[in-house]
């Protein structure tokens, strides 16, 4: 099951409280886990923000559920909010409506993240929706790790940032249906992370 991947991220939105069952799974598949969370910047726009290690993930899912407005999720309109253990168990449901933007900017959202050690990587670029260029219009001079796209080439200008692709799925089979070969002497995150810094994809 594990469709040919070494190693496979999970990128909830503003939440990183299913990575400790994504770590449990993906070692019984000898899986490499990166954990992160797809972050609501308070510009409407997704960024990858990746980890090598459950906490530093963890950390950042607790910042910005605090800067998550109180908007209570209403199950039975957007369906169940949950985390679960590695059986699938439900360990408890989140509270907040997860998929609102958090009042945390760009600028310092990639600072917590650099803080933290982890990459920073805007979302699905080339969507017209959610992305860093549909939301402000043109792509920020910023310290980004790589940039994500859904096709390559890409439609909109990334001058000279790595580009990579994601399944993004949101769905089992649709895992692995895009993915980034790394160029790397082994499998691990900071293996991952030279190859991207060095555009060895």
């Amino acid at each position: 099951m594990g469709r040919g991947l070494d190693s496979a991220a999970i990128t909830d939105h503003n939440s990183a409280l299913n990575c400790r069952a994504f770590a449990a799974c993906c070692r019984k598949l000898g899986i490499l886990p990166i954990f992160g969370i797809e972050v609501t910047s308070i510009e409407e726009a997704h960024v990858l923000c990746l980890f090598e290690n459950v906490e530093q993930a963890e950390t950042l899912g607790g910042i910005i559920y605090e800067k998550l407005p109180d908007i209570p999720n209403i199950p039975e309109k957007f369906g169940d909010q949950v985390y679960v253990d590695e059986e699938e168990n439900i360990l408890g449901e989140v509270d907040k409506y997860l998929v609102s933007a958090a009042d945390i900017s760009l600028d310092e959202l990639l600072l917590i993240v650099r803080e933290l050690n982890g990459l920073f990587i805007p979302a699905h670029i080339d969507k017209p929706v959610f992305s860093i260029p549909s939301q402000l219009g043109f792509l920020p001079e910023m310290d980004y790790d790589a940039l994500e796209t859904t096709v390559i080439p890409c439609p909109v200008q990334t001058g000279d940032w790595t580009l990579i692709q994601n399944s993004d799925a949101h769905y089992l089979e649709d895992i692995g249906k895009r993915y980034t070969i790394y160029d790397t002497k082994s499998v691990s995150f900071p293996g991952i992370r030279t190859a991207i810094h060095t555009k060895n994809i």
